[in-house]
């Protein structure tokens, strides 16, 4: 296993190994369910020389906070994208949404746990941090995307912030229920077409409570 470097300014990072460290950690959190990761797992799977993470990152820390960001800002930039499709109809918006959270959920499984877990270990100020970045805009974004909606004719008018946790808490408590399904069902595994199902089914169920018809 590579060993970490009693001196970082001896270290010569090869190319793309801060990409590689924080694409293992995710890996790593996602193969076991976790919302941790062990410094020696992470440079025996990446190959990367252990003292990396504090070169980068300036501890273990800073790597989940910034894996935390990696995956945060690529959400937040797809909803913006979404919500300013002036083309698209609100049905159509919302049910394009809640897929691609529950596909984001499947990619990345401990996301809403990784996020409360830095929201309580951090100082006041990186709390709140994560919430502005974060956080306020995907209520935001609810309360656009449901105001569209009621104005057109097509939604009831919901409570965008209770709206928000019904979605998050949906999808989050299936893709972290891996020991409900080895131990109920005997699936181990949350396979592409489990995916497609659940997806279908929370579709239509949330929709299903939020149209005016």
């Amino acid at each position: 296993m590579p060993q970490a470097s009693n001196s970082l300014a001896t270290l010569t990072p090869p190319p793309g190994a801060r990409s590689l460290l924080l694409d293992t950690a995710s890996a790593i959190m996602r193969e076991g369910d976790v919302i941790d990761i062990s410094l020696s797992e992470l440079s025996l799977r990446s190959g990367l020389n252990s003292a990396l993470v504090k070169y980068y990152f300036g501890n273990k820390a800073g790597l989940l906070k910034a894996l935390l960001d990696r995956d945060w800002q690529a959400i937040v930039t797809s909803v913006a994208a979404l919500v300013a499709k002036d083309t698209m109809a609100p049905e159509a918006k919302l049910r394009r949404h809640i897929s691609k959270v529950v596909d984001t959920f499947y990619a990345v499984p401990y996301l809403n746990r990784l996020t409360m877990r830095m929201v309580r270990e951090s100082d006041d100020l990186e709390a709140r941090r994560i919430a502005d970045c974060y956080l306020s805009p995907m209520y935001r974004a609810y309360e656009q995307l449901i105001g569209e909606g009621v104005r057109a004719g097509v939604f009831r008018d919901v409570d965008p912030q209770l709206f928000y946790f019904t979605v998050t808490g949906a999808v989050d408590r299936f893709f972290s229920a891996r020991l409900v399904l080895r131990h109920c069902f005997d699936q181990d595994t949350l396979t592409e077409g489990l995916r497609d199902r659940y997806r279908e089914h929370t579709v239509d169920i949330i929709m299903a409570g939020i149209l005016a018809r």
